[in-house]
């Protein structure tokens, strides 16, 4: 038999020949060891198995991060199931299409959220809805304490689904990104190698892990190594000074270091156990960069990757780590920039980013069409992103040629919220962009055209906040005569941007 392409089993191997040493520690100091984590998810796979999901069926998930939440993760993995995380901030028209489109054979929900899911339930498919609290508490812990802790891992192809995340576009339709198991095991062994991850580490584990950030990077280097995670359900300054102590490698979005650094007790006492900081999901200012090393010594690694790919490129851990760029790309991965006919240009010219590697996902789900227009013939990837490649090989991300917004490290595709708020009576047209903010690194902002029965701002936002989830909704909306447009007729958000920049 060939050897198991499923990601639970790499894990498994690369676990510590102690088992009963911590993989995680809660911020009230309970500790989890490997092997109560193991058994956890050989539990809660048998009953997933148990209620009739199948190998290659989808799990929807959309509960608030917890140790549970991990363990649910690695279940179904274990079992060759896909897993479908969902940010807990969605309304009800974004889950009716989630689970409309991803037709998933089981859903775990927060109990608060129970009667919403099952009011956008797809008809048919759906063989059982579980809740899982924040606290460890619902339906599914209740049956996986009475399911038995041993079951095999599933046999698995490498080029097999092992998750399916979503990522709205342009036309404010969200595309499901195929990630198999193949896609997160050789981006873990890449970035455990290129950060020095090893039984040692403890990570301090603040990030959302409905993301790609907190769960397929922070959880699998600690996996793929053996190390330990000091985990948190969500991130505070106050509590990441605390725990700093006792951690060797932090990840965050650049938000965490500018929150960091506006606390008067973040310095060297703290992070003098740190080995690494990490930043991604969003740009990190030269400013935040060159302030945390004034602060407390540690240069901040940057590096760029995306939910399609993973990580792409790192600044080094040995090595000079430049500010402004996201460093050269990673062992195994080929980059490119070409200008809009697809050429290739010439070193330090600004052009599209393509990439390709064994990181990179293999399609959109059911969306063939979307798929093939966002590969090229020999199968690099269209990034969506402007950039350089400096004669070092360094990388700077430039500019996004995807209308897309990033606030505290989420994406955010204008159209989307544009689709909303032009369907409002009174409102003729709208122009979503991202102006800078200083917490959440850019803030969403909404310029409309009133009509007749136009409704306030605060009218628009709170009819925002009922149908998207918060993270999408507009910090402000400014209303104008007219939307600035070009010559071809498209609306000119970078005149935009730039008048709203400082409001």
């Amino acid at each position: 038999m060939a050897a198991n392409g499923n990601l639970y089993a790499h894990f498994k191997a690369n676990f510590p020949d102690d088992l009963d040493k911590p993989l995680l520690v809660d911020a009230f100091g309970a500790s989890t060891s490997y092997a109560e984590a193991e058994q956890a998810c050989g539990r809660i796979a048998n009953s997933l198995l148990q209620l009739g999901a199948q190998q290659g069926d989808r799990v929807t998930v959309q509960v608030e991060k917890s140790a549970e939440n991990l363990f649910l993760y690695l279940a179904c993995l274990r079992a060759g199931l896909v897993y479908h995380p969902l940010n807990t901030a969605y309304k009800a028209s974004e889950l009716a299409y989630f689970l409309g489109n991803a037709e998933p054979t089981i859903i775990i929900c927060d109990s608060m959220a129970r009667d919403l899911i099952e009011s956008v339930l797809p008809e048919t498919g759906v063989k059982a809805v579980l809740t899982l609290d924040a606290d460890g508490a619902g339906s599914l812990m209740e049956m996986a304490a009475k399911a038995d802790s041993e079951v095999e891992t599933a046999q698995c192809k490498g080029t097999d689904m092992a998750a399916l995340l979503y990522s709205s576009g342009t036309t404010g339709r969200p595309k499901g990104i195929m990630l198999s198991h193949n896609n997160l095991l050789r981006n873990a062994e890449t970035l455990v190698e290129a950060w020095g991850f090893s039984a040692a580490d403890r990570l301090l584990h603040m990030l959302p892990i409905y993301h790609v950030h907190g769960l397929f990077i922070g959880v699998s280097c600690v996996l793929m190594s053996g190390a330990s995670m000091a985990w948190h359900s969500s991130f505070s300054d106050q509590d990441a000074i605390a725990a700093l102590p006792d951690c060797t490698v932090m990840m965050g979005v650049p938000t965490y270091y500018t929150r960091l650094l506006a606390n008067p007790d973040f310095g060297n006492d703290c992070s003098c156990n740190m080995r690494l900081f990490i930043s991604g999901s969003a740009p990190l200012l030269t400013e935040t960069f060159d302030e945390f090393e004034q602060r407390c010594g540690h240069t901040i690694l940057e590096r760029y990757g995306m939910t399609e790919t993973g990580m792409n490129t790192s600044n080094p851990l040995q090595g000079e780590r430049r500010a402004g760029t996201v460093g050269p790309v990673l062992p195994g991965i080929n980059a490119r920039v070409v200008d809009e006919a697809g050429v290739a240009l010439a070193q330090g010219e600004t052009g599209n980013l393509q990439v390709q590697g064994p990181n990179v996902f293999a399609g959109y789900w059911r969306m063939p069409e979307k798929t093939a227009e966002d590969f090229t013939e020999d199968r690099y990837f269209n990034t969506g992103d402007k950039a350089t490649i400096d004669a070092d090989g360094y990388v700077s991300i430039v500019g996004r040629a995807k209308d897309m917004i990033i606030s505290g490290g989420l994406n955010v595709y204008p159209k989307e919220i544009e689709l909303v708020i032009d369907d409002m009576t009174g409102v003729k047209e709208s122009a979503v962009i991202g102006v800078p903010h200083a917490d959440f690194g850019e803030a969403v902002v909404a310029v409309i055209v009133p009509g007749v029965g136009c409704p306030t701002a605060e009218e628009i936002i709170a009819d925002c906040k009922t149908q998207l989830a918060n993270f999408k909704v507009p910090k402000r909306v400014e209303v104008r005569d007219s939307l600035p447009r070009n010559a071809m007729g498209k609306v000119q958000k970078n005149l935009l941007r730039e008048q709203y920049a400082t409001n």
